[in-house]
C-alpha cells in the first residue's frame, strides 16, 4: 500500500481517469463523492460504495459513519475482511498523523496480512467529511500485484470530496 496518505497527497497531480464513475453517496442524502474507474465496477452498497480492480488485486470501499457510529463502521470493515479470509498481523500496525486531503482531515491505520492467495496490505482510512460525518475507507491489496494500481488508488483517494 506504500503509505496511502502519501499517495492521496500526490493525487492532485494526477488527472482523473478517463473512464470513471463519480458516485455521490448515500444516494438519499449524499455526504461525499468518490470517483472510481468503470473497470473497477463501482457500486453503491448499503452503507457506501465499493470497487475492485479488474485483476482483483485491490479492493476499496468507502462507508459512511457518524461520530456515534465510527467504531461500529470500523468494526464492520474489519469483520468484512475477516469473513473474506483476511488475517491482519497486529504487530505491523502503522498509524499516520492527521493530514488534509481536499480540505478534509484524514488519518490511516495500515497492516500487513494474509489472505488465501498470500501476503496482503490492509488499510483503514478515516476521512472527516463534515462536523458529524466521516468515511471509513477500507483498502485490501495483494502484495506485488497491488503496485500496478498505485496511480488508480491515488486518483480514487484524491477524488473523495464532501458532497455539496
Amino acid at each position: 500500500m506504500r503509505n496511502i496518505i502519501a499517495l492521496a497527497l500526490l493525487a492532485a497531480s494526477f488527472p482523473l481517469l478517463a473512464e470513471a464513475k463519480t458516485i455521490k453517496f448515500p444516494s438519499e442524502k449524499p455526504i461525499a463523492s468518490i470517483t472510481i474507474p468503470d473497470s473497477w465496477e463501482p457500486e453503491e452498497t448499503e452503507s457506501g460504495v465499493q470497487g475492485t480492480s479488474p485483476d482483483s488485486a485491490v479492493y476499496l470501499s468507502a462507508d459512511v459513519a457518524s461520530s456515534r457510529s465510527i467504531e461500529k463502521v470500523s468494526g464492520d470493515a474489519v469483520d468484512f475482511l475477516t469473513k473474506n479470509g483476511v488475517t491482519i498481523d497486529p504487530k505491523t500496525q502503522k498509524d499516520t498523523p492527521i493530514t488534509e486531503v481536499n480540505g478534509m482531515k484524514m488519518t490511516t491505520l495500515e497492516w500487513d496480512g494474509k489472505d488465501e492467495d498470500g501476503p496482503v496490505s490492509v488499510g483503514l482510512l478515516f476521512v472527516q467529511t463534515s462536523g458529524d460525518h466521516a468515511l471509513v475507507v477500507t483498502y485490501w491489496g495483494s502484495k506485488g500485484d497491488e503496485d500496478k494500481h498505485d496511480g488508480e488508488v491515488r486518483t480514487i483517494i484524491g477524488s473523495i470530496k464532501p458532497a455539496k
